[in-house]
């Protein structure tokens, strides 16, 4: 079997994401635009797919493998790029997986994130989250996020991470990264710690258990900003998971620490380009004003949605809005925004509304993402602001929206218990 490096490196010549090593089929597939594609390679053996993968790990990594018959790690072909990796077991055979991270981290600018993302990265306490399905360009985000922070404040920065992908060296920042089984043992005893540690800014990798999540939302009530991200599809879904991990007798009490502490949510998906140029992202975004975190405090999570709709002045946008975005400008078809839509039936509404003429709302940047799932490099005007040339964006909420009025600016209405 030829050596995985030269596979990796094919997969990063092409413009793919990820590679998949099927070894009791003896196939090797590159994800190009978020489509499988089988490489053109001579088949080969379990035992020799395990011996190519064993000269990648170092010992105590194999150890733990053979124990646990899971392993993530990470590796870097020189010159080329870094990989995220996942070893597992697949009826008796050794499989693999690997996610390609760029050495370059793009800026904010770059990525055109949303503009309440410029604001989440000066506050000074506080907890972000960032979400979305596997493979949405989560990392991309938060690393870019990040090196806004080390470029221009002279903070300190711990991130804990499974495995460690971007590597960010010190700039106006200190910044330390902690990799999952090599320098922590797992992300709760990292959190445990981090406190004593002289911290200003805190990366959680995953959220991904009550006493990590409980760990994460005390570290931002204790005067510390926290990004962390979690596997949820839009924001309401992100407030229900963090609350609903908990015990009932907890969930109370939850929920008044996270109304507190909560800054936003970015929630992001990646839609394949009308062009066929790799995939651009849309976004939900939630931004935690006043009326939002009265509705988490009175377990009415499923009002934000209305309030996310009539947001725009706080520089908040449902997903839908986001895709009908990525249609008037041409970046994607309908066909495929709407099946990424939350609601397909809303998606309708606003793109005909929008073809009826309907006024439209000022237009927030989006991130737009090569065929690698890393975001392609984009001029801003002014940082938060829509870049030059762009269509004027879509549709305000129409009179007949929750909370909206007719005649009148859209506000959320609230009833009296």
């Amino acid at each position: 079997m030829q050596p995985i490096s030269k596979y990796l490196r094919e997969c990063v010549e092409r413009g793919g994401s990820d590679v998949h090593f099927k070894t009791d089929t003896g196939r090797i597939y590159v994800r190009i635009n978020g489509d499988l594609q089988e490489m053109q390679a001579e088949p080969y053996s379990n035992d020799e797919f395990t011996h190519e993968l064993n000269t990648l790990l170092n010992t105590q990594q194999q150890s733990r493998f053979e124990n646990d018959l899971e392993l993530d790690f990470a590796i870097e072909v020189e010159g080329l790029s870094r990989f995220r990796g996942n070893a597992y077991q697949q009826r008796g055979h050794t499989q693999a997986a690997f996610r390609v991270i760029p050495y370059d981290i793009l800026t904010m600018e770059d990525l055109q994130l949303p503009a309440a993302c410029y604001d989440f990265v000066s506050r000074p306490r506080g907890l972000v989250l960032v979400t979305g399905p596997a493979g949405s360009g989560k990392s991309t985000s938060l690393a870019a996020m990040l090196s806004k922070i080390n470029a221009t404040q002279p903070v300190h920065i711990m991130t804990v991470e499974d495995p460690v992908e971007f590597v960010h060296d010190d700039k106006q920042a200190l910044i330390n990264q902690r990799e999952l089984d090599v320098d922590t043992l797992s992300f709760a005893n990292a959190l445990k710690y981090v406190l004593r540690q002289d911290p200003d800014v805190i990366l959680v990798g995953e959220m991904r258990d009550l006493e990590t999540i409980h760990l994460a939302i005390t570290a931002a009530e204790t005067g510390h900003l926290v990004f962390g991200t979690l596997h949820t599809v839009d924001a309401v879904q992100t407030v229900d998971r963090i609350v609903d991990v908990f015990p009932m007798h907890q969930q109370q009490q939850i929920r008044m620490q996270l109304s507190v502490n909560l800054v936003g949510v970015v929630s992001q998906t990646l839609v394949k380009r009308k062009d066929g140029r790799g995939r651009v992202a849309a976004h939900e975004v939630l931004v935690a004003t006043g009326a939002v975190r009265n509705l988490i405090r009175e377990n009415k999570s499923y009002q934000i949605n209305s309030l996310i709709q009539t947001g725009s002045r706080q520089k908040m946008i449902t997903l839908d809005l986001s895709l009908v975005r990525l249609v008037q400008r041409g970046l994607v078809t309908a066909e495929d925004a709407r099946s990424r839509a939350k609601d397909p039936g809303e998606f309708d509404r606003l793109l005909n509304a929008d073809e009826a003429g309907t006024p439209t709302l000022p237009s927030w940047p989006t991130v737009n993402a090569t065929s690698s799932g890393s975001p392609s490099a984009a001029t801003l005007s002014q940082p938060g602001m829509a870049p030059a040339g762009s269509v004027p964006p879509v549709v305000a909420a129409p009179s007949n929206a929750p909370g909206g009025v007719r005649g009148q600016p859209n506000r959320p209405q609230f009833k009296r218990d």
